[in-house]
């Protein structure tokens, strides 16, 4: 009998000018993604439900209404795998400081996180994708013990 791989939990977000291409980019990565859990921020969620109707996705709050930092939160508490965020280089956003906090946290919790089509799909056809592989845990012993 084989065993299943693991299931993956992604979180989703796509800046409006970006929505379309991770769309698409779901599409075309359907295979590997298909059986695992997805959480996205509010309209993103909405438009991965309606184009993917069999991926199970939880939708969140709009990004500028928090839906950023819901997904930070689930980040820090060890509940998010793998950040896919199709970020808008060429626009200004509204809530600039949300994204900095979301991609820090991706970042000090040492997730992977693809911020455009070609990383995403690098991460999608790697071997550690598919397999069991578990990130370095984030060790904040230094940072917590120091002296204040």
């Amino acid at each position: 009998m084989t065993s299943q791989p693991p299931r993956k939990r992604i979180a989703l977000v796509a800046h409006d000018a970006r929505k379309a291409d991770l769309i698409a980019w779901i599409g075309a990565n359907i295979g590997a993604l298909d059986g695992h859990a997805y959480w996205a921020t509010g309209t993103t969620g909405q438009k991965v439900r309606d184009a993917h109707p069999g991926l199970e996705v939880t939708p969140l709050k709009s990004g500028p209404l928090g839906g950023d930092q819901q997904i930070g939160a689930m980040i820090a508490e060890g509940r998010i795998d793998l950040l896919v965020f199709f970020v808008d280089p060429m626009t200004a956003q509204p809530h600039d400081v949300d994204v900095k906090a979301l991609t820090r946290l991706a970042t000090l919790y040492n997730i992977p996180m693809a911020c455009n089509e070609a990383t995403a799909d690098m991460i999608v056809s790697s071997p550690h994708f598919a397999g069991g592989y578990t990130p370095r845990a984030a060790n904040f012993s230094g940072y917590e013990t120091r002296k204040v």
